[in-house]
């Protein structure tokens, strides 16, 4: 009998192994405290438990003044330079961006005019994915989700490497790239597949052009007349940018530290990294902004309205309305008090892309919820929490705008997000030195083996 018809002819069965589980996993609120357990890795007053340095990303978000923490306007800094100052610079020299940050990460420093081309080059000519690859790791074992496929394709790479256990700095940085150059690829094609043997639709393999950037690529792949604008291409090249690096403490990254850690290969760590981003509450956030976008839009009648949109976000706050959580999302960050940088700079590029799109009345009403919310939250909660737009409040917004299917959404994270992965991999390498190894006290009480008749 197969795994699956058992689960289907036992059902009162698994209830009941579903009820034992549920109790013999439960563990009493009351013990965490008592043993002062840092839940989640964080402290009381909410900040992350320090477990970890690094020089490769900084967020900036409050400063504790006599032992009080006071917010303050966000900041993020990739390798001590500021993200503001990062994007101006490329935008203002009519640069794409993504390419220049992965470089900035990996290696510490921003690269001559010079060496970002020759990285460039590289990077154009690595895009292709190994002989035989497509066909037999991602056309014969398509996915219905892609950041599955992505980890797949990942851990499949090993198999394609010549050298995959060897954790010498090159030859890690050498993986790297490949993996940096690939992704895009990866995830294109997963989705391709996924699109055909799926939903039944046509299939489409666009091979990536070696002279076009990350963001290029992603869009000349993924469309079916390969066609974009100017526009698009440099709004996805900008979201790219600001989700490149978030800091060691992101569970992401972290993941990758502690993988790393273990002295394992360079695809075990990434395709944890993946695991993990692929997460609804990580890199799977904004796919909820857009659930709850649609809810609203829905049941206000008038978007700009700001009496009856404030009314619909006190019932979902009051867990009224959408989904019942309480939570607005997009709203509110685990760091961010003040404001989110990327939230500010993704806004602005939406704004313009709205324009282009005819969308401007979608993109105020998505303004309009980040403007009341914070008021309608202290009026509801009776609370004087500070809250901010984080960067999901617009990301998923920009990628419907570039008519980007939902589930490339988080694998186009991933694709941002994988420059920073290596770089916090090459440093564990190099700094961290020690597995990672936290402790977890057992609370379980001392009980006697019996023998099977005495059940």
């Amino acid at each position: 009998m197969e795994m699956k018809d058992y689960f289907n002819d036992n059902a009162e069965l698994l209830e009941e192994f579903s009820s034992i589980i549920q109790k013999s996993y439960k563990i009493e609120p009351e013990l965490y405290t008592k043993n002062n357990v840092k839940r989640g890795l964080r402290n009381s007053d909410g900040t992350g438990v320090l477990v970890g340095l690094t020089e490769i990303g900084d967020v900036h978000s409050y400063i504790i003044d006599e032992g009080e923490k006071v917010p303050v306007e966000g900041r993020l800094r990739y390798r001590g330079i500021d993200v503001y100052d990062l994007v101006r610079g490329f935008v203002k020299e009519g640069r794409f961006g993504f390419e220049e940050t992965c470089y900035l990460l990996l290696f510490g420093e921003l690269p001559t005019e010079e060496k970002l081309k020759d990285f460039n080059t590289l990077l154009g000519s690595l895009r292709a994915l190994p002989d035989t690859f497509t066909e037999d790791m991602i056309l014969k074992a398509p996915s219905n989700n892609i950041m599955n496929k992505l980890a797949r394709a990942v851990l499949a790479s090993y198999s394609f490497d010549s050298n995959p256990d060897d954790n010498d700095l090159t030859n890690v940085l050498r993986q790297s790239v490949e993996l940096i150059a690939r992704f895009p690829t990866m995830a294109a094609y997963g989705y391709q597949a996924k699109r055909h043997y799926h939903d039944k639709k046509s299939l489409y393999l666009h091979s990536p052009q070696p002279g076009l950037s990350t963001a290029e690529n992603i869009l000349y792949m993924i469309r079916p007349d390969r066609k974009y604008t100017k526009t698009e291409a440099e709004t996805l090249d900008l979201a790219l940018v600001l989700h490149a690096e978030h800091g060691g403490g992101n569970n992401s990254t972290f993941v990758t530290h502690v993988v790393s850690s273990t002295g394992t290969d360079t695809f075990s760590a990434i395709a944890a990294a993946i695991g993990s981003l692929k997460g609804p509450l990580h890199g799977g956030a904004n796919a909820k902004v857009l659930k709850m976008m649609e809810d609203i839009k829905e049941n206000v009648k008038n978007w700009d309205d700001e009496t009856e949109v404030a009314e619909y976000i006190g019932k979902i706050i009051r867990k009224e309305a959408f989904d019942k959580s309480g939570l607005i999302y997009g709203m509110g960050h685990a760091v961010y008090t003040l404001s989110d940088p990327r939230a500010i700079l993704l806004k602005q590029k939406a704004s313009v892309l709205a324009k282009e799109k005819e969308m401007e009345k979608e993109f105020n009403l998505y303004a309009l919820i980040e403007k009341l919310t914070p008021e309608v939250f202290a009026k509801v909660k009776g609370s004087s929490k500070v809250m901010c737009a984080n960067v999901d409040m617009y990301s998923g917004l920009v990628y419907n705008m570039l008519n980007i299917p939902e589930e490339l959404h988080t694998p186009i994270f991933a694709i941002a997000r994988i420059p920073g992965w290596c770089a916090h991999r090459l440093e564990e390498i190099v700094s961290g030195c020690r597995i990672i190894r936290p402790a977890y006290k057992s609370v379980s009480s001392n009980k006697e083996y019996l023998k099977i008749s005495e059940r």
